[in-house]
């Protein structure tokens, strides 16, 4: 897996879906990190906010043959559009400059009040990885729902598409606190998402993929390593791991007799 060179830093994901149990731990995480708010009823699934998103997929065989794997989909914080543009498609489509990519650190953004809500990035976006907020955020102080709120992370209002950042908030926090030591570089475990700390079977490891010393760098690099799509060319930061040629047939939509499955690494 041939790494891409970008700014500085550029910071990424390795989820390794071997590992990954589907306990759904992550998705608690990210929500209660990033005050992604929830509905009285959840029942409208095209609705609903979910920036970490699980996925269950079956490799189709009836039982005894059948395995099941899940996904877990953050924003993939693409690279290129596809098309041969140095940003993600859903940075080129936006008319209101609501969205952009830095280049320093790899991670796209989401500026909530520049959002008009016309939702162009949510249809260029080939991953479903971002939602528009359809209502206004939902956290009733009676019900005590007011201590889940983190004052790191801004509530969305009504109208604007919001999605994963990679909790770019700790990394502010973790860059004020180098600054308060005198120090220009972060650790690699001074600046970690909230769905890669909790994951209890450590499916989920976070990091700079510039920095050789960093574990994802080093696990981009393993013959079973793939990313979601990767055909389309939009070159995302978030790779996965599974020793499973099935699994990574269903990532990249395969067609019958093109994809070819890797060989067993020994020692």
């Amino acid at each position: 897996m041939e790494q891409q060179k970008g700014g500085i830093y550029r910071y990424g994901m390795v989820i390794d879906l071997d590992k990954c149990t589907g306990c759904g731990t992550c998705m608690i995480a990210c929500a209660a990190e990033n005050n992604v708010s929830v509905r009285p009823d959840q029942t409208d699934k095209e609705r609903t906010i979910t920036w970490m998103k699980l996925y269950k997929i079956t490799n189709g065989k009836e039982f005894p043959h059948t395995e099941v794997s899940y996904f877990p989909r953050p924003c993939m914080h693409c690279d290129e559009d596809g098309r041969g543009h140095h940003q993600p498609s859903c940075v080129s489509v936006c008319v209101a400059t609501a969205t952009k990519i830095d280049h320093n650190t790899g991670i796209v953004s989401q500026i909530y009040t520049r959002c008009i809500g016309c939702r162009y990035c949510q249809a260029a976006c080939p991953y479903g990885a971002r939602y528009f907020n359809w209502w206004d955020t939902y956290f009733p102080k009676g019900k005590g729902l007011e201590r889940y709120l983190s004052p790191e992370i801004s509530p969305r209002m009504r109208g604007v598409v919001e999605k994963c950042t990679f909790c770019h908030h700790r990394l502010m926090r973790a860059k004020t606190q180098a600054y308060a030591e005198d120090r220009t570089d972060i650790e690699e475990h001074e600046y970690t998402t909230a769905c890669a700390e909790a994951c209890p079977a450590q499916a989920i490891t976070f990091g700079d993929l510039n920095n050789p010393e960093h574990k994802v760098s080093q696990l981009i690099k393993s013959p079973y390593a793939f990313r979601l799509l990767e055909r389309l060319n939009t070159k995302p930061k978030v790779y996965y791991l599974s020793t499973k040629d099935w699994v990574r047939k269903m990532a990249d939509n395969y067609l019958p007799g093109e994809f070819k499955p890797v060989t067993k690494v020994t020692g």
